[in-house]
């Protein structure tokens, strides 16, 4: 089983250009994908909730400012 943690972004005309908050959330290991969600970070095997959970304080703290809204999810796959 593969855990994966994906990410929507809502961009604000008033912030930070997309191209930019992208490359940011690059910098912390996610991928851009297409299809409903916008990124996807891929974890190993062993991964918990408190792994996810600081993960996404990490992705908080990187679009401080930048004026964005953004929803997480960890989902197990097959």
């Amino acid at each position: 089983m593969v855990k994966r943690t994906y990410l929507s972004i809502i961009f604000n005309t008033e912030g930070e250009r997309p191209s930019e908050i992208i490359a940011r959330l690059q910098s912390l290991g996610f991928s851009p994908i297409t299809g409903s969600r916008d990124l996807v970070y891929e974890w190993g095997d062993h991964a918990t909730v408190a792994d996810a959970i600081s993960l996404i304080d990490r992705v908080h703290a990187t679009l401080g400012g930048y004026n964005v809204l953004f929803t997480a999810e960890t989902i197990d796959e097959r």
